[in-house]
């Protein structure tokens, strides 16, 4: 098994690394394992720092990366989309309208039904709120729209047959308003809006037949109040939803509408809080809205940047920072399948056997640690973790079912309505026991990049702790004396068994990351011997000749999209390329997976890219990418299967980091799988584990300088692929004292704040930070043509 360092071993130790270089720095000589960096007369000006980017940077490449419309999007996987986490809308064709409306969407991630005996899916689903049509005077006879991913705003006209309407949207940062100002020229002074309440119902009862007894919600009323309008959305668990709107008119004809929307339950105060921010913000000028807003969203990018020259997937990738920040925050709902933009979908919740998890995992390496809600919602509704069990199991385990609400209720197991955690070895539709210990796994990503013991201490170990005591109920030694599971399930896969691969994965990291944690924490648990016992005595993991199998009996034997029976290489990294001993199943078990074509979705390619980018196989990595743009990812970049699904581009944003940077087992690897076109390469503070933010640039096919800032004084090991014989200074061009840890890796001893340059022996590279060329042009997003 390869290291796997939670932490440094104890806050003790994390006090005397930066002890020790502080002594080190100051002069002390002789320290066992460190060795001065090579004497180098200093050029004059030649400082190592790389100074502060210029902001222009940020604007140059998302101005790059925005997308245009040169024709009318037909459905919401063409169109523009605004959002903040909670409000969420998209622009397109009004379906069946022909040339004669816009359709702009409202929904919202906190509206849903409480009714829970009819189960996640029908029961507590995310309801639909409704949509507006901007109707203009005449047909509509094109458009040029821009959405301005730096400011986080749609902007452009339409044309019509009696003149032009001039517009520009935005879901405002932190305030739930949609502003959508409109200039119309002479003729279009007629255009209209009109709102249209969407029914009250499960989107899934389009796919499914609905429980017995499950109906719809009554109809939404229509009020007026001073000059605003409000859609009233009575719940029969009680409760409401309400939107609410009214124009404002400005200078020169222009005019603009506000909405807002408000959920609330049991009480029926949705009313006023939606006609609340109504009027605050409709106090407010498009302008002044918009100033606010911009400067979020500008701060926001600028917490790390990246570039590579392939130019259809750097914008891509930033496209992907905009969508997340438009779908998640911390204190928002842990996105459901298709974010705040809801549409017919048979997947109207929360999904926890893989999509939350990819959802999750570009913040990190992007350094946007605010928008991670997994962590904050597993905190919170830690109590439903528990009721979601047999209450035999409530006392001392978690679970989690592998469709909730935004609070992390399943609901009853009602047919089509909803899937329980279940029992293992006993006969329900889907005893998935791993899912909560799998997204503790992001919880613990969390935790790395940032060494913030808070999230170990209230968060991580209490609940782990509990998921893995779960499996403990389960655990039986057989007749080879090895510790084994009963049937259990692997997401999806239509045929279950024991010793499923996606929980023995899943439970080996669990105990091995309890016992890390214990040792961080100073605790000294009363289940760490039982815990050592399940790492010693645990089944190996099922395999056969080609790979790892599903579970014992139960080859890999038809196409399936998910890859649960290959945790323990990603994103586990329990089993790793860097093992020789593991190389071979590693690369069996991958083709033999991605080999069955027939059931592969987006998100099988982005999966096998990241673990090609493991094995170091930059090419490979890029032409699975590669399958991925070509085959499954829509105009604006969404995805869907039967409905709207966000996770698969969110992980492709993953898969891109996982090629320029990884940092697990406590090596921080530079450049590991970059493709052989890409000669240039530019990264700026991306986070990694130990709490580093890693500035690199390649050029010419070589790294040519890095830079590391510490957070947290953690052991700093960095693989940094500059060729030959390096240096190590710091920010003002003193040599540092580092070890070698093998070929091409180096130990640097860093202190909290303290940062280290490393460039090859006597270069003193130009590192300023910016875009690179692409190597060819390439078509904007959107639909530009």
């Amino acid at each position: 098994m390869p290291s796997h360092p939670l932490s440094p071993p104890s806050r003790r130790a994390v006090l005397g690394t930066a002890a020790a270089a502080t002594a080190t720095a100051a002069g002390a000589a002789g320290t066992a394992g460190l060795l001065p960096s090579p004497a180098h007369a200093d050029t004059p000006g030649a400082a190592a720092h790389p100074g502060k980017p210029d902001p222009g940077i940020w604007r140059s490449v998302l101005r790059d990366a925005d997308l245009v419309w040169r024709r009318m999007p037909s459905a919401w996987y063409e169109g523009p989309f605004l959002g903040n986490a909670r409000l969420g809308n998209t622009f397109y064709a009004e379906p069946g309208s022909g040339d004669r409306a816009v359709r702009v969407t409202v929904q919202h991630s906190e509206v849903q039904d409480h009714r829970p005996e009819f189960g996640s899916l029908f029961g507590l689903a995310r309801l639909p709120i409704g949509h507006f049509t901007l109707e203009p005077a005449g047909k509509i006879t094109g458009i040029d729209w821009r959405l301005d991913l730096h400011g986080a705003e749609l902007t452009g006209t339409v044309t019509t047959t009696v003149g032009r309407l001039t517009l520009r949207a935005l879901v405002h940062n932190s305030r739930s308003v949609l502003a959508v100002e409109i200039s119309p020229s002479t003729g279009e002074r007629d255009f209209t809006w009109t709102f249209h309440p969407a029914e009250a119902v499960s989107p899934r009862a389009e796919f499914k037949e609905p429980p017995q007894g499950y109906t719809a919600n009554p109809p939404a009323r229509t009020e007026e109040h001073s000059g605003a309008k409000a859609a009233v959305q009575p719940l029969h668990a009680g409760g409401q939803h309400t939107t609410a709107w009214r124009e404002a008119r400005g200078r020169a004809e222009t005019r603009t509408l506000y909405v807002t929307v408000a959920h609330s339950h049991p009480s029926d105060g949705a009313r006023e809080a939606a006609l609340k921010a109504l009027r605050s913000a409709s106090a407010r000028s498009y302008d002044a809205l918009a100033a606010t807003h911009r400067d979020w969203w500008h701060a926001y990018y600028r917490k790390s940047f990246l570039s590579v020259p392939d130019a259809r997937l750097q914008r891509f990738y930033w496209i992907q920072l905009y969508k997340a920040a438009s779908a998640a925050r911390a204190d928002a709902p842990v996105m459901a399948t298709c974010g705040p933009w809801l549409e017919p979908t048979p997947w109207p919740a929360t999904w926890w056997n893989l999509n939350v998890q990819l959802e999750y995992w570009l913040v990190h390496g992007s350094n946007h640690l605010e928008l991670d809600a997994v962590t904050r919602a597993l905190g919170e509704h830690r109590d439903q973790l528990s009721a979601a069990l047999a209450p035999p199991y409530r006392k001392d385990s978690a679970g989690v079912p592998r469709t909730t609400d935004a609070r992390l209720r399943g609901g009853a197991d009602a047919v089509n309505g909803g899937y329980g955690v279940g029992i293992p070895g006993q006969a329900q539709p889907t005893p998935e026991v791993g899912n909560l210990t799998w997204a503790l796994h992001n919880v613990w990503l969390s935790y790395r990049h940032t060494m913030d013991e808070s999230i170990l201490r209230e968060t991580l170990f209490p609940l782990l702790r509990r998921a893995v005591s779960y499996y403990l109920h389960f655990l039986e030694p057989g007749s080879d004396g090895r510790l084994h599971l009963p049937l259990t399930y692997s997401p999806e896969y239509p045929e279950s068994g024991p010793d499923c691969n996606y929980d023995l994965m899943l439970l080996r990291w669990g105990c091995r990351t309890l016992l890390d944690s214990a040792q961080v924490l100073d605790v000294d648990d009363a289940l760490a011997p039982r815990w050592r016992e399940v790492l010693r005595r645990l089944t190996p993991y099922p395999r056969d000749e080609n790979g790892y199998m599903i579970a014992a009996g139960v080859p890999f034997a038809q196409s399936h999209r998910h890859y649960s029976h290959l945790l323990a290489v990603y994103p586990l990294h329990e089993v790793t390329w860097e093992q020789p001993e593991h190389r071979e199943v590693i690369e069996t078990s991958l083709e033999h997976w991605v080999g069955f074509e027939g059931a592969l979705q987006g998100y099988t390619f982005t999966g096998a890219a990241s673990m090609s980018a493991q094995m170091g196989r930059g090419d490979k990595a890029l032409a699975y990418l590669g399958e991925l743009m070509e085959r499954f990812i829509r105009p604006n970049t969404m995805y869907k299967e039967s409905g709207p699904v966000i996770e698969t581009p969110l992980s492709a944003a993953q898969s891109l980091h996982d090629m320029l940077c990884q940092s697990w087992g406590g090596t921080v690897r530079v450049f590991p799988a970059v493709p052989e076109k890409w000669r240039d390469v530019t990264l700026h503070d991306f986070r990694t584990q130990g709490a580093f933010l890693l500035s690199a640039v390649r050029k010419g096919g070589r790294t040519r300088w890095v830079r590391l800032r510490s957070e947290a004084g953690a052991p700093c090991v960095v693989r940094h692929s500059l060729p030959g014989a390096v240096e190590v200074r710091d920010t003002r061009g003193r040599p540092l004292p580092y070890g070698q840890e093998g070929e091409g890796t180096v130990r640097i001893a860093l202190r909290a704040g303290q940062e280290a340059v490393l460039t090859v022996r006597g270069e003193r590279p130009d590192m300023r930070v910016g875009p690179v060329r692409p190597n060819a042009e390439a078509p904007k997003w959107g639909l530009p043509s």
